[in-house]
């Protein structure tokens, strides 16, 4: 058995981050991940979005923190930081949960900068179905670049990072966990981090410890080679039923998603009566719906009727039941204390990661 200050079951953009930031503090930390690398879930198929809060005008919590933390974001990690293209955020004219009006005094409320997009953007829209459009300040993210950097941070820290291990199940021993592994090895730690992101409820051991109501879906974002004109460029539709493209620096392509098709099917995950998010999306044989979203998209953008569609990619995306109305994405964290201190973190977003710092921070870590 060896004995350790801290484990941190998930090895993702959150796993890491926590092993690194915990690593400052404590000697010996190991980062326990089943897959062959790092990243290989939601921390890299993502839309890349370094969100600065202008999704979010009705949860002003959440568009808030996406201000602070974005800044954070680009300070500490500049060499993934993709900024060189011009981000248009538009209003629907009809099914919009927000008016251009609404939208413009939200970021003036939050402090996000706007202006109004040029005449020759203006003109990619379908006015009768785009009641105004804004430049906006926002970035994206090479996931291939970030998983890079934190792996030589972790190495740099003398983190230990396990590969291709499942965590068999978690056992409580004293003031300390006792963690079984799949290649026979036990680990006893006093801090245990659960930063599964989907599969929360479903650590042997830890599940019943989690006890936030979360909502699992398996979703498609299609991946498009641009226009010409639509290179440079990335746009979002909001705020209902509408459609987002925009860089995607991992594949040198444009990501599209829409909320309507995005999402194929979804349940309430209780943990042990409901199946696991990972096998249950490798089993999924759903068809893609890529064309319904390319077809609706280039109704309010109709140079898109000339993208292509060159893949897609399925993933886990995991919500928090309570947030569906509002659609914030607040961090996530659970902390047990019955002897041993348990941490179940779950980011919406990847800049959720400062706030689950500096939870850590408050509880004297």
């Amino acid at each position: 058995m060896t004995r350790l200050d801290a484990v941190i079951v998930g090895g993702g953009f959150f796993g890491c981050s926590i092993a690194r930031y915990v690593s400052g503090r404590m000697n010996a930390v190991t980062v326990i991940e089943q897959e062959a690398e790092l990243f290989r879930h939601a921390s890299s198929i993502n839309q890349a979005r370094i969100h600065n809060g202008y999704h979010y005008p009705r949860s002003l919590q959440t568009a808030y923190r996406s201000r602070v933390n974005f800044q954070s974001f680009v300070r500490d990690f500049p060499e993934c930081v993709v900024s060189s293209f011009t981000q248009l955020y538009a209003i629907g004219r009809r099914q919009s949960k927000v008016s251009a009006r609404q939208f413009e005094r939200f970021c003036n409320i939050v402090g996000a900068p706007w202006k109004p997009a040029r005449a020759d953007h203006m003109n990619l829209f379908d006015p009768r179905l785009i009641e105004a459009a804004y430049e906006v300040t926002e970035y994206a993210f090479d996931a291939t670049i970030l998983r890079d950097t934190l792996r030589r941070m972790l190495d740099s820290a003398g983190v230990e990072v396990r590969l291709r291990t499942r965590v068999e199940r978690v056992e409580t021993a004293g003031t300390s966990s006792r963690v079984f592994l799949s290649d026979g090895n036990e680990l006893e730690t006093k801090y245990l981090f659960n930063c599964t992101y989907a599969g929360l409820r479903h650590v042997p051991g830890l599940g019943p410890q989690f006890s936030t109501p979360i909502k699992q879906e398996i979703t498609e974002m299609a991946l498009i080679e641009p226009p010409d004109e639509l290179r440079g460029l990335g746009i979002t539709v909001m705020c209902g039923p509408f459609f987002s493209t925009m860089p995607f620096p991992a594949r040198s392509l444009h990501t599209l998603s829409h909320v309507r098709y995005t999402p194929h099917c979804s349940w309430v995950d209780s943990g042990v009566d409901s199946p696991h998010p990972y096998a249950t999306m490798a089993a999924y044989a759903g068809a893609s719906k890529s064309l319904h979203m390319l077809k609706d998209a280039q109704r309010y953008v109709p140079s898109l009727a000339k993208a292509r569609i060159v893949d897609s990619l399925f993933e886990i995306k995991t919500l928090l039941v309570r947030n569906e109305i509002d659609d914030g994405r607040p961090i996530l964290m659970e902390r047990c204390e019955s002897p041993n201190t348990v941490y179940s973190i779950m980011g919406g977003k990847i800049d959720n990661i400062y706030d689950a710092l500096d939870r850590l921070k408050a509880d004297g870590l």
